[in-house]
């Protein structure tokens, strides 16, 4: 995984173009290395078990087996591998059903270098804030039943405190401002937050919270 801040990627889509333009983007940092690339899902599958990636890039549409099933597969038996689906649509469905498999993110190949290089950075280091509106969109894909069932919360105060702030977008370094404590204290509450939860990402902490009516 991750040494002395370069993080080690996999980039998986069946077009070799799109895979060169992405390795472009990504070699323009030098916090990420590109250490192999895949055709289609079975091939991410092998290429995780082999490589252990800290992320992967990862299209959708591909032969043999598609994006969000390999996500699955991978997720499943690597939950530390962080995997960003990669697509031309905006498709909010593609958006929610990829969030459902396990994977951290999701980018839009038509996005600016400079946009990529932002959140690849917040994914790799567990910094990444929803936006309001992607929030809202998310919050409208739920059935009402599972909005409106209630749950029996483990969270201590403090806990649930920083889950609010979380899934108003704010990143560990603003709630840590906010609450006066170290940004490595909020760090640990996340983790112990998922944990508690059996949540993977900032993401579903965000569902979780709606679901809840805390936000």
């Amino acid at each position: 995984m991750g040494n002395d801040n370069i993080f080690r990627v996999i980039l998986i889509d069946d077009h070799a173009d799109a895979r060169e333009g992405m390795r472009d983007i990504i070699e323009m940092n030098e916090e990420f290395v590109v250490v192999a690339e895949g055709r289609n899902g079975k091939e991410a599958v092998r290429l995780t078990e082999e490589l252990l990636p800290d992320l992967i890039l990862m299209d959708i549409n591909m032969p043999e087996m598609d994006g969000l099933e390999a996500t699955r597969l991978i997720k499943a038996k690597f939950p530390q591998v962080k995997i960003i689906i990669v697509t031309v649509s905006d498709d909010i469905t593609h958006l929610f059903e990829a969030l459902k498999k396990g994977a951290q993110g999701y980018l839009l190949k038509n996005l600016q270098p400079s946009a990529w290089h932002e959140y690849l950075q917040a994914i790799a280091i567990d910094e990444v804030p929803m936006s309001r509106e992607l929030a809202f969109k998310l919050l409208q894909e739920f059935p009402r039943e599972v909005q409106t069932k209630s749950k029996q919360s483990t969270l201590t105060g403090r806990e649930q405190e920083i889950l609010e702030w979380v899934a108003q977008g704010q990143t560990n370094r603003e709630i840590a401002e906010s609450l006066q404590i170290s940004e490595n204290t909020i760090k640990n509450h996340l983790k112990n937050i998922m944990m508690k939860l059996h949540l993977q990402n900032r993401v579903q902490l965000t569902r979780y919270a709606f679901e809840q009516g805390w936000i």
